[in-house]
């Protein structure tokens, strides 16, 4: 009989799942409904492969969910815009107005920048759930939110709503969920909150709050989460929070709280974590809250006035072993009654606790206290006036193996061997100032190097010190836990890729700003890997670098950089991007938007080589390494592998062409020469990806490839660039020009000669006026013609060039008295003449010879 009664049981239960199928499978059967979501699709800039016109929206629109041939669900997280949509992205869902079946709108994470409209409340009766999270929302809450009686779930949390929190939302009497936090609402919590009986989670946290708790909120007997911390609430801690029996977390952290802790919130018997820390409480700690809380992880009482003796913490105890205490920054006194070693971790630092105790346990933290026995204690006087001014006696005697007040002997002994230990040091230090002074003398001597130049810094522990200083009035310093926090964990999920010298996260910090987190693994990577980064931002922040928002260098094994999210990627993924279009295909960026992107990376180049002192090279420039913000300006990232540029002037010219020679084939990432002539080589491979559309050639090295393409790139036939030209580009007469001029420049940096290649400066005036590399002289003429096209390739292109280089070009007197040229270039750096550095082509030197003749 009982097994009978299982098969009917199935049974049952399977037909319902059918029939329940059946009915979320039946096709749109209100056309006013359809409508409204063609008009929502149009207004959101919903992508045809999520939302295709030509399908039925209940049985093939993703998100979408229906009942009966009705609308009851729409879910817009996760999917993407077309092209419009996501440069005018806004809150606008009038479109839903006639949807009144809606029973679930979610938009987390789907951008909707407006303010949530009136009528939502007022025509939408039937939702249960309203998911707003990350969307970028905007202005009040409308009152009318309190309209929708059957709202289980409401969630507005990490946006911008401003104003106060309508009283009317006292009225959502089937609310079980409710999440405002990380928002800019102001004024005081609702006292109309205590009608909420069915809430189990609550969290208003990260706002402007102000005003009181109110003491209803100890009705909620079904509250599970309470967080109201990071506002500005004031009074005291309401006793009747301890009538929350089912409450596990409780966070009041960071307010204005103050009187005493309340004994009442022994009764939260469940509570795991309570977070009451950083506020203006004072009085004693309740010893009823050891014995009370059996299951408490988490217990942070810092930064308060809270004194008097600590009760016996080891009660804190749970099964497994895992509770953390902190009652650090307080006022605290006394000698300790319990063991602190046998609880998990306990912070009891900057108090007023004495003893002589000699165990602290590696989880235990005691400095900033009155120990005599632990090291990183207070002033002696300090601890004395402290409990001379609360009434109680000291323990202040100290250790008999050293007595007080020492020997006059031993004091005149001291000072002998202080004055003998001192005079040996001084003679120490001036001889090691004249070793310096010699070394330095004769370096100087032998290699000529120019007065201005600075030398590089050894890596080590004391140059980290002086990054750090350097860093800390332009980036912010952040706690691990913050990271954690912002990564969530350092989840796959936000893991963007792996880098060379580590993995790449995104993350969002506690203010809302999204940002990208570099986790260098000290075991794996090279240990100064990290260290090259900040000793160039050290240097000051340059536009055309990824801006460092900030690092967390407090772990020994694991170091981690933050730096501005860039919203558009990097070049590699951003070159091509699905369309918009009902085929699904791929859309790759125009040409103006390609050039715009070259000229901000040979910005950020230029920067490098020619403002740094002594010049930096970047040993990464790939398409990846090209990073883009909103509106496609470029920041140069992958900054690990930064030096400066080896500095060997102490060769003859012999020497010089030897190293040249065998310098001519670039190397790979990591190897790399930290000459600046790589860095125009590898940047002239991102030149013709830009051309030609094909990815990945900056970070390979196909050279079969690389041969066909420059064989068609020719100073004097604009019609062979059509052959390797992007097909994707809709580009007209002028634009060709330019892209011809481009693939011309792009072929001098691929010169197989590191001394020959062009420097960035002369690269970045050629890119920001591609005519002049391929017309005459005269601009006015948009005429292309044969012989002027050559003469301008040699005037307009290298003879600006010569120019631009002859004028920073500084010579410098040798022995004999007779002077020669010296100067920084991008291959090598001591050339003689321009023309080393900048040769013309054999043909058209020929050419121009030709003319010369005539």
């Amino acid at each position: 009989m009982e097994a009978l009664f299982k098969v009917l049981f199935h049974f049952c239960f399977f037909l319902l799942l059918l029939v329940n199928s059946v009915l979320t499978q039946v096709p749109l059967s209100s056309g006013v409904e359809r409508a409204a979501l063609f008009d929502l699709r149009a207004s959101l800039g919903i992508r045809a492969r999520y939302w295709p016109r030509k399908s039925d929206p209940c049985t093939n629109w993703t998100g979408l969910e229906c009942r009966n041939g009705r609308v009851t669900g729409i879910n817009l997280s996760g999917l993407q815009r077309t092209r419009v949509g996501r440069l005018n992205p806004r809150f606008d869902i009038d479109s839903l107005v006639n949807c009144t079946q809606l029973v679930s709108f979610t938009s987390s994470g789907f951008s909707l920048p407006g303010s949530i409209p009136e009528w939502l409340g007022l025509n939408l009766r039937a939702l249960q759930v309203l998911d707003l999270t990350s969307s970028s929302v905007l202005g009040p809450i409308p009152p009318s939110i309190g309209s929708l009686n059957r709202l289980n779930r409401l969630l507005l949390s990490n946006n911008s709503l401003t104003g106060i929190i309508p009283d009317s939302m006292g009225q959502l009497s089937s609310l079980s969920v409710l999440n405002l936090s990380h928002n800019t609402l102001t004024g005081s919590v609702p006292t109309s909150f205590s009608a909420l009986a069915n809430l189990t989670f609550l969290d208003l946290s990260s706002n402007f709050l102000s005003g009181p708790i109110p003491p209803g909120f100890g009705s909620f007997s079904s509250l599970r989460h309470l967080n109201l911390s990071r506002n500005s609430l004031a009074s005291s801690v309401p006793a009747q929070l301890g009538n929350l029996s089912q409450l596990v977390d409780l966070d009041l952290g960071f307010n204005s709280l103050s009187g005493s802790l309340p004994r009442e919130l022994g009764g939260l018997t469940r509570l795991r974590r309570l977070l009451i820390g950083n506020n203006d409480l004072n009085g004693t700690f309740p010893g009823n809250l050891a014995m009370s809380l059996p299951d408490i992880v988490l217990l942070d009482v810092s930064s308060n006035n809270l004194t008097g003796n600590l009760p016996d913490l080891s009660a804190f105890r749970n099964a497994s072993g895992a509770t953390a205490l902190n009652f650090s920054n307080n006022l605290f006194f006394g000698s300790l009654g319990f063991d602190p070693t046998v609880v998990g971790s306990i912070d009891l630092s900057n108090n007023y606790l004495q003893g002589l105790e000699s165990q602290a346990g590696n989880r235990t933290l005691f400095s900033r206290n009155c120990f005599l026995r632990i090291p990183d204690q207070r002033n002696l006087e300090d601890c004395r006036r402290f409990y001379a001014l609360m009434g109680l006696p000291f323990d202040g005697t100290p250790d008999p193996v050293q007595p007080p007040f020492p020997k006059k002997s031993n004091d005149r002994l001291k000072y002998v061997l202080a004055g003998v230990f001192g005079g040996l040091g001084v003679i120490v230090i001036i001889v090691i100032i004249l070793v310096l002074v010699v070394k330095t003398c004769s370096k100087k001597s032998v290699s000529q190097r120019s007065a201005n130049v600075e030398p590089v810094q050894e890596e080590g522990n004391g140059n980290a010190q002086n990054v750090a200083v350097n860093l800390a009035s332009l980036v912010d310093s952040f706690t691990y836990e913050q990271m954690v926090q912002a990564t969530s964990g350092f989840s796959d999920t936000n893991l963007i890729k792996h880098g060379h010298s580590g993995d790449i996260f995104s993350g969002r910090l506690e203010d809302g700003v999204a940002v990208t987190i570099k986790r260098v693994d000290m075991r794996t990577s090279r240990k100064d890997c990290y260290m090259s980064e900040l000793e160039l931002f050290s240097k000051g922040m340059h536009t055309r670098l990824v801006p460092l928002l900030g690092h967390c260098l407090e772990h020994e094994t694991e170091k981690l950089l933050v730096y501005k999210f860039m919203p558009n990627g990097d070049l590699s993924n951003s070159l091509y991007r699905s369309t918009s279009l009902e085929d699904d295909g791929l859309q790759s960026l125009d040409w103006i938007t390609r050039l715009k992107i070259a000229i901000g990376a040979a910005e950020g180049l230029s920067y490098l080589h020619h403002e740094c002192n002594p010049p930096i090279v970047h040993r990464d420039i790939q398409a990846s390494s090209i990073l883009l913000d909103d509106k496609y300006d470029v920041r140069l990232g992958s900054l690990s592998e930064v030096c400066a540029q080896e500095v060997d002037n102490n060769q003859n010219v012999i020497t010089r062409l030897l190293r040249i020679s065998s310098n001519s084939e670039p190397t790979p990432s990591g190897s790399s020469p930290p000459i600046c002539a790589y860095d125009v080589y590898c940047f002239g491979k991102v030149l013709l990806e830009l051309v030609t559309g094909r990815l990945g050639i900056s970070n390979s090295e196909d050279k079969e490839w690389l041969d066909r393409t420059l064989a068609c790139i020719n100073n004097y036939d604009k019609e062979l660039i059509s052959k390797i030209v992007d097909q994707s580009l809709v580009i007209d007469e002028d634009l060709l020009e330019e892209v011809w001029a481009v693939a011309i420049v792009a072929k001098s940096c691929l010169n197989p000669k590191p001394a020959k290649r062009p420097q960035m400066t002369h690269i970045l005036k050629a890119l920001e006026n591609p005519f002049r590399v391929i017309r005459e002289e005269d601009f006015s003429s948009g005429r292309l013609r044969n012989n002027s096209s050559r003469r301008s390739w040699s005037t307009a292109l290298f003879g600006s060039w010569r120019q631009s280089f002859s004028g920073s070009t500084h010579s410098q007197t040798n022995r004999d008295g007779q002077k020669q040229s010296n100067s920084q270039g991008s291959g090598a750096n001591d050339k003689r003449l321009s023309s080393e550095i900048l040769p013309e082509p054999v043909d058209i030197v020929d050419v121009e010879r030709q003319d010369g003749n005539r």
